[in-house]
């Protein structure tokens, strides 16, 4: 296919062996690349059942047809696996400089498979001229994220890419990160995890050589000229995602009684306490530079200095996760917290949420430990070393705040879907957001199908949040379209300049044929299905599309959500029938006909 390589790089840890395959061009026509691609391929070979921690579990990275182009933010790239927090199927995406590097060394798509031997620590090089090596790792293991990509690019390049894993991937702490250059982040889902369990340190990319002509470059440069120029004039673009990053949203999502506080029992905070975590806050307190990816002129990353400490963020998730969620309103200590996170290669989310799980146990006497009390933003950094080392209590909290409650009959306390943590928004405020947490293939997530976006930031136009009608029909198109910006791959910000339509341009133009935006919704659609297959297949039904009762049964009593719980059943009922799943869930034959997939069985 235009714009790939069509080279599968294949490397089986327990053999050292690392091979080169064909991707068939039929799959890349159906599932393009990214979260598409790597999603196809992972469902045709691991097997049915298998412990996410095992050797049979697979690390899929794979990049786009747009990967490495002149098109905006065209630096993404994709991870598919089996998450050892969830149990799903998984998908990530992470940005920087990465993929184009990967891309430019010949290659679309690498597949990691088995481990390597327990006595033995490893990372990968891959460099131009298709010289793929694996190296001994021992003198690396257990360092710190920040270290290790320090001692790397001393050995192998100043300019070298690298993701890698830092103590807490070491110990298999479930909700670990693969992170990226020290401080991006495959975050979700404790993928990080996987990755330790091969005995995986990290995986070193070189700037390649190789090109990719574009038949017709002066109508990609065309439509280069006209969306630069809609990123620079829509706000959210231009403005607030330029000036504040993510953290602009503190205010936003507060406005609208939606900014979950003490592991959501409530969801508002009074102006003069969240103006002490704002993104204005950050800015003017913290920020050293704008940061951006590959072919960005967003720079939504914020480098950050509080004199003692320095990093990347903290992101809008991160500082709320690590600041209002646990009670804690001091940006110094959630900055730094937020460092730490990275630096032990933690999921900050999933961190926050079970750490809040923990606190409201230990509020309500269910557990006895008077460190975990909401507010005492002392203990912050401790606990997050003891969860990436798994000493004491944090071995206990390492494990997530689904399976942590469970220990302690209190499941009512976890604000989780599928055993992944809630994002920073509750659920109770806009109803086709609390509907994607409910379905989402991989777990409570926003990024699946971000109708906030309609419902809150008014992008493309603001609808009703708390109507029922239509919400499974915007949220269907929604998911469908993340799918395919997750296979292309794009970042998501660059939709709210752009739109669905002008990714079907730029698709058509690397292409080098018409591609719709309709083409595009079911390539998404296929991609989506094919996930919920998967899910279904390990032992998932209708019964885990659901949400803690909390969001069902307790209204929130302050604040513009105020009285509100989420009407589940009819948004469940309504979503089904638009996916023609039957009342159970499952796709329908007549879908899967269409789609040209079939059910898993093995």
């Amino acid at each position: 296919m235009e714009g790939m390589n069509n080279q599968l790089l294949k490397i089986d840890l327990s053999a050292e062996r690392i091979s080169v395959d064909q991707i068939e061009n039929q799959i890349l026509q159906f599932y393009l690349g990214g979260r598409g691609l790597g999603v196809k391929l992972f469902t045709d070979i691991v097997p049915k059942s298998i412990d996410p921690l095992s050797k049979e579990n697979m690390l899929i990275f794979s990049i786009g047809p747009i990967t490495g182009s002149t098109v905006p933010t065209s630096g993404r790239f994709s991870l598919v696996t089996k998450s050892p927090l969830t149990n799903t199927i998984f998908h990530s995406n992470s940005g920087g400089y990465w993929g184009p590097y990967f891309k430019k060394c010949g290659y679309d798509c690498l597949i990691i498979s088995n481990k390597l031997r327990d006595e033995d620590k490893g990372y990968i090089v891959i460099d131009r001229n298709e010289k793929v090596e694996i190296k001994d790792a021992s003198h690396l293991w257990g360092l710190k994220t920040s270290s290790l990509v320090e001692k790397i690019r001393e050995s192998e390049g100043k300019n070298s890419q690298v993701l890698c894993i830092g103590p807490a991937g070491e110990n298999l702490v479930k909700f670990s990160s693969i992170m990226n250059q020290a401080h991006r982040a495959f975050g979700r889902g404790g993928v990080g995890a996987v990755m330790g369990s091969k005995n995986l340190k990290a995986i070193v990319v070189k700037n390649g050589n190789k090109k990719f002509p574009i038949k017709d470059k002066e109508h990609i440069r065309r439509l280069n000229v006209v969306a630069l120029d809609k990123i620079r004039v829509v706000p959210t673009t231009s403005q607030g995602l330029a000036m504040f990053g993510t953290s602009a949203l503190v205010k936003v999502i507060n406005l609208f009684g939606m900014l979950p506080v003490r592991n959501f029992q409530s969801a508002f905070t009074d102006s003069n306490r969240i103006d002490l975590v704002s993104g204005e806050k950050l800015r003017d307190t913290y920020l050293v530079s704008n940061e951006g990816c590959y072919n960005c002129i967003i720079k939504c990353g914020r480098l950050t200095s509080t004199g003692e400490m320095s990093g990347k963020g903290p992101e809008y998730e991160s500082l709320w996760a690590l600041g209002p969620l646990i009670g804690i309103f001091n940006l110094k200590e959630i900055t730094h917290a937020n460092y730490l996170c990275n630096d032990y290669g933690l999921d900050t989310i999933s961190t926050g949420g079970t750490i809040a799980c923990a606190m409201e146990l230990q509020k309500n006497s269910i557990i006895s430990d008077p460190n975990l009390e909401f507010g005492k933003d002392e203990i912050l950094y401790n606990i997050i070393e003891k969860i990436a080392l798994k000493d004491g209590i944090g071995e206990e909290l390492a494990e997530g705040s689904l399976r942590f409650s469970r220990k302690y009959d209190a499941l009512n306390y976890a604000m989780q879907v599928k055993g992944m943590e809630i994002p920073a928004y509750d659920p109770r405020g806009a109803f086709g957001h609390a509907l994607n947490y409910a379905v989402s293939s991989r777990g409570a997530c926003h990024l699946t199908g971000f109708l906030a976006a309609l419902e809150i930031l008014g992008a493309p136009k603001l609808v009703d949040r708390f109507a029922v009608n239509g919400k499974s029909d915007l949220l269907f198109l929604k998911q469908n379209q993340s799918a395919v910006e997750d296979s292309l791959i794009v970042c998501k910000f660059v939709g709210y300049a752009l739109g669905f339509e002008f990714q079907a341009r730029f698709l058509s133009s690397v292409l080098n044929k018409e591609i719709t935006s309709k083409d595009l919704i079911t390539i998404g659609e296929r991609i989506y299905n094919l996930e919920r297959l998967f899910n279904l297949r390990e032992g998932f039904s209708k019964a885990d599309d659901t949400l803690p009762t909390r969001f069902l049964e307790t209204p929130l009593i302050e604040g513009p959500s105020k009285g509100k719980i989420v009407p589940l059943k009819r948004l469940l009922q309504d979503y089904y029938n638009v996916r023609q799943w039957d009342e159970s869930g499952n796709p329908t034959e007549e879908l899967l006909e269409r789609l040209s997939i079939k059910r898993l069985v093995k």
